[in-house]
C-alpha cells in the first residue's frame, strides 16, 4: 500500500498538470486579440512609415 504521503503528491501533481493543460487550451482557443493596423498617431507621410510594396 502507498504511504499517504505520497499518494498525496502525486494527486497534488496531477492536478497541476492537469490545471496547466487547461489553462493552455483556454488560451489557444481565444486566439490572438484585435489590434489595430494604424494606430491614433500613424502618419502614413512620416519618413519612417511602412511603404505599400509594388508589385
Amino acid at each position: 500500500m502507498v504511504s499517504s504521503t505520497q499518494q498525496f503528491n502525486r494527486i497534488r501533481r496531477r492536478k497541476k498538470t492537469t490545471n496547466g493543460k487547461r489553462n493552455k487550451r483556454e488560451l489557444r482557443a481565444s486566439g490572438t486579440p484585435a489590434f489595430s493596423v494604424h494606430p491614433e498617431g500613424y502618419d502614413p507621410k512620416a519618413p519612417d512609415a511602412v511603404r505599400p510594396q509594388e508589385s
